[in-house]
């Protein structure tokens, strides 16, 4: 665990060839309880993630990350579990801000033209062991139902007998 994330997978892109990689791996009970604990959800049975990463220059980076998640939610209006499965796909960038043998780590600004569906350039990292399960965590919880609520179910307030109290702007009506 780095950062106070309750997953870490490290992998260290010095080591990325230019046919890229695959990496594939799956949170067990011990970080599933924890990142359970840390995204507020009853329960999380299952969380596995694949990446494909890909060189894109000498120090620019692809990842295409898939993660899929079988989660337990409690439902904001009766606390009863709510069941659900996450499959997200998604994609980041990141180029080596630090120093590289014998050259600048940057790159020319002609190779830092941003694809057009690309709000935000690349992501800045400073070293080559770079954590995946710190965007897997961050884009998990993202993905997770804000308001999760059993199928059905709906919010109505309690009606306590007693009507609105009038507005005190309702005099200004009679003015017109």
């Amino acid at each position: 665990m780095t950062d106070g994330l309750p997953l870490a997978h490290p992998y260290n892109l010095a080591r990325l060839g230019a046919a890229g990689d695959v990496v594939t791996f799956a949170a067990d009970d011990a970080e599933r309880a924890a990142i359970a604990r840390w995204a507020g959800l009853l329960s999380l049975e299952r969380l596995e993630t694949k990446i494909q990463i890909n060189k894109l220059g000498p120090v620019r980076f692809g990842l295409d990350f898939s993660l899929s998640a079988d989660v337990t939610q409690a439902c904001v209006v009766t606390l009863e579990p709510v069941p659900a499965r996450l499959d997200h796909s998604f994609h980041r960038e990141l180029i080596f801000a630090g120093p590289v043998r014998g050259k600048p780590a940057v790159e020319s600004p002609a190779d830092l033209v941003l694809d057009s569906d690309e709000e935000e350039g690349p992501e800045e990292i400073s070293s080559l062991h770079y954590d995946l399960a710190a965007p897997v965590l961050e884009e998990f919880a993202l993905s997770l139902e804000p308001y999760p609520r059993c199928p059905g179910v709906e919010f109505t307030p309690p009606s306590d007998g007693l009507e609105a109290p009038e507005s005190p702007f309702a005099v200004l009506k009679g003015l017109k």
